[in-house]
């Protein structure tokens, strides 16, 4: 079996490792002429960091990754609402990492070209098309341009993945009439900076309420832990116009530092300077929170969709990024088990489509929200102390709305078994 994978990011890097660890030999066509550590910081969580590990990839994790502590919602002075454990403090039996998105992408290709040789990967080379059989019984035909000279490639394949992200060819090809990116009216900013430690070094902090104003921060480098230091990662939500369609989505596009600071100017969050945070950030990214709505199926016969080809979701649940890699893993998984390519893709999109559908709903109530405005309402100039302000229940419902939204059972993912498998010939 061939399995050609368009798309050089985490999902696809990851789908590539884990073809390659059953014996699948795949290739992976990427549209960018250099993949360099572009973005800012993600959080991967314990189920996914699972799935790296079993690839043989936890040391290095580790050497790049900060393992969060808690996950702490706080109000706009800082007075925490709710703290949650996270990754091993929880119980899992892996960390919850937060990393830099770009030094995690590094560290899955020099893995891949390591592993699956130089030319596992062809950077600089678009999908332009592909057709197979009605039947779905034969081989994939995938119509490719070399970006840099125009030259039109031709590759065969008995599977075909999508891993393009959300702007996807692939998906755009097998759903023509795909509906719009949807944009909940939150404008989002991002940008890293480094100072010092805030609370215990580790804490992913979560301030404020996107209903208005929102601000989530939390360190992202082992490197600078070591000097004593944190590269601190921040996302700016501000809900600046009503929910719609928009017709793209930039993640490359700068911000700029006058439009998101005056959101922030007055915070005063009394362990963390905010509006220095932001104005120390070397480079500002602006970009609407958007998904799509759930495709009621993703692929047929020998081709199928993976991460955020296949279900893009508001990031706030620190999902997206670890939902590709559990794709990833189950892919392989079903392919090197499937009596053929179809009924593999198949058994996959089963699995996988069910849950990703139900996140990317859960994700749109935007759940925590509720009992956050009720904090602002109750104590609109801070609080001492939240059981003042609210309920055991309140914030009883609040822990289980963040733990649908992010988390796996415990007990279910420390005991069930690898999903490290061999290809049947």
């Amino acid at each position: 079996m061939r399995v050609l994978i368009v798309g050089g990011g985490i999902g696809g890097l990851t789908t590539a490792l884990s073809l390659h660890a059953a014996g699948v030999d795949c290739l992976i066509v990427e549209s960018a002429v250099e993949l360099r550590p572009l973005g800012v910081g993600i959080n991967l969580q314990p189920h996914a960091v699972r799935e790296l590990t079993e690839l043989g990839l936890g040391d290095e994790l580790a050497k790049i990754g900060v393992p969060t502590t808690y996950q702490t919602y706080a109000d706009r002075f800082g007075g925490a609402i709710l703290s949650l454990p996270r990754g091993r403090f929880a119980g899992y039996r892996w960390p919850q990492y937060s990393i830099h998105r770009g030094e995690l992408q590094m560290l899955l290709l020099a893995a891949v070209r390591e592993r699956l040789g130089a030319g596992a990967v062809r950077t600089g080379v678009s999908l332009e098309d592909f057709e197979q059989d009605e039947t779905g019984t034969a081989g994939v035909t995938v119509a490719l341009r070399d970006v840099r000279t125009g030259e039109h490639l031709k590759e065969t394949a008995d599977v075909l993945v999508g891993a393009d992200g959300i702007h996807s060819t692939v998906r755009a090809r097998l759903h023509p009439g795909d509906g719009p990116l949807m944009w909940n009216g939150i404008r989002m900013w991002r940008g890293m900076a480094e100072g010092d430690p805030f609370l215990d070094g580790a804490t992913l902090l979560v301030a404020g309420s996107n209903r208005t104003v929102k601000f989530v921060v939390y360190p992202i480098s082992a490197e600078a832990r070591s000097r004593g230091r944190s590269l601190i990662n921040w996302v700016a939500e501000v809900a600046i116009a009503e929910p719609g369609p928009v017709p793209a989505a930039d993640w490359s596009r700068p911000g700029r530092l006058e439009d998101v600071l005056p959101h922030f100017h007055d915070w005063r969050v009394p362990y963390l300077d905010v509006p220095a945070l932001i104005s120390d950030s070397e480079r500002i990214l602006e970009y609407p929170m958007v998904d799509k709505d759930p495709l009621p199926w993703w692929g047929t016969g020998r081709v199928t969709l993976l991460g955020d080809a296949a279900h893009p979701m508001y990031p706030v649940g620190a999902n997206g990024g670890s939902q590709a890699v559990l794709d990833a893993r189950v892919l392989a998984r079903e392919l090197a088990g499937a009596a053929d390519p179809a009924a593999g893709l198949a058994a996959y999109e089963q699995e996988r489509r069910t849950v990703t559908t139900e996140l990317v709903l859960t994700h749109r109530e935007l759940p925590m929200e509720e009992t956050i405005a009720l904090v602002a309402e109750r104590a609109p100039e801070g609080f001492d102390d939240i059981a003042d302000v609210l309920t055991p229940k309140e914030l009883a419902d609040m822990a289980a709305a963040q733990q649908r939204t992010t988390d796996m059972d415990i007990k279910a993912l420390n005991d069930r078994s690898s999903w490290n498998v061999a290809y049947q010939t």
